[in-house]
């Protein structure tokens, strides 16, 4: 049977990164305003900080699955290749690990609080246990010999601009989703009492981070609009160009917003300034490395 082209298994890879990323960030905006609710207080300690190691892990998810998109642009100039493709699936197949470990973590949260420690514990075990072996284990089970063995090589051409343009907005359609739904818990936590009580200093990073993410959706929603109002939906590669840069400055403000805040959801969880600002320092070095700096340093002169 003849293969799928280099071209539609890139899409194929982005379109399955989508269904993904989907899970992960409004998971990650779930866990980010958990922080916030009234009986979130009532938890113990490490119940708490097992609840912030799973927003830990869901952040992890989330920068893994948005990786593939932006190392399209920056590293391969949004030309199809296999490194990019490469990236995509070992990206994607990494993922999986942090976001079923974090759902593990948050279930036992939900069961341990509901039914105690043990059922907590139980629960997060299955879940965690299932979760793997249907994202993993069904995979490998199921592969097929020749796929191990078997290596395509395909002749690397130049990338004609209407696949460019496409897999560019598919790439902006990867990232938006979450942001926009984790810019919808900022605006929400702030009307909780739980925001109120917190130290006017945070309220300002939660406001800085809120303006941050405001300014990465607008940035991901331009080119969809640019690519309707200014050229009619035709192909250009002017477009591309200037498409291309605005999906890749959106990281920038994206992991700013995003480690701000696990900043304000660490403080509000475990009330220590110390901690908090390590998990926001290590979540915004991990976001720009993998986004931006590795792309960057990989990229042909």
């Amino acid at each position: 049977m003849k293969s799928m082209n280099l071209e539609r298994k890139l899409k194929t890879a982005l379109d399955e990164t989508r269904l993904l990323i989907l899970g992960a960030q409004v998971m990650f905006g779930f866990a980010f305003s958990a922080a916030f609710q009234e009986l979130f207080a009532e938890l113990s300690v490490d119940t708490r900080v097992i609840h912030c190691a799973g927003l830990l892990l869901f952040l992890t998810a989330v920068s893994l699955l948005i990786a593939p998109s932006l190392q399209h642009q920056i590293l391969y100039r949004g030309e199809t290749r296999q490194g990019a493709l490469r990236a995509a699936t070992f990206y994607a197949g990494t993922s999986l690990l942090p976001l079923t470990l974090g759902l593990g973590l948050f279930a036992y949260v939900v069961f341990a609080h509901l039914f105690g420690r043990s059922t907590g514990l139980i629960v997060g075990a299955l879940f965690t246990l299932a979760s793997l072996s249907l994202l993993y284990g069904l995979g490998f089970a199921m592969r097929e010999g020749s796929a191990r063995s078997v290596s395509i090589q395909h002749h690397e051409e130049a990338t004609p601009l209407k696949t460019k343009i496409e897999q560019l907005l598919t790439e902006a359609r990867v990232i938006i989703p979450g942001g926009q739904a984790l810019l919808g818990f900022q605006l929400t936590a702030t009307l909780t009492r739980a925001f109120a009580e917190l130290p006017a200093s945070a309220k300002y990073i939660h406001a800085g981070a809120l303006c941050a993410i405001a300014l990465a959706v607008v940035l991901l929603m331009t080119p969809a609009a640019l690519h309707r109002i200014a050229y009619g939906g035709e192909d250009n590669a002017k477009f591309f160009r200037v498409g291309s840069m605005l999906v890749i400055f959106a990281a920038f403000p994206l992991a700013v917003g995003i480690s701000a805040d696990v900043y304000v959801a660490f403080l509000k969880a475990v009330e220590s300034e110390t901690l908090s600002i390590c998990a926001s320092l290590a979540s915004f070095v991990m976001l720009l490395a993998l986004w931006l700096v590795y792309p960057i340093s990989r990229r042909p002169k």
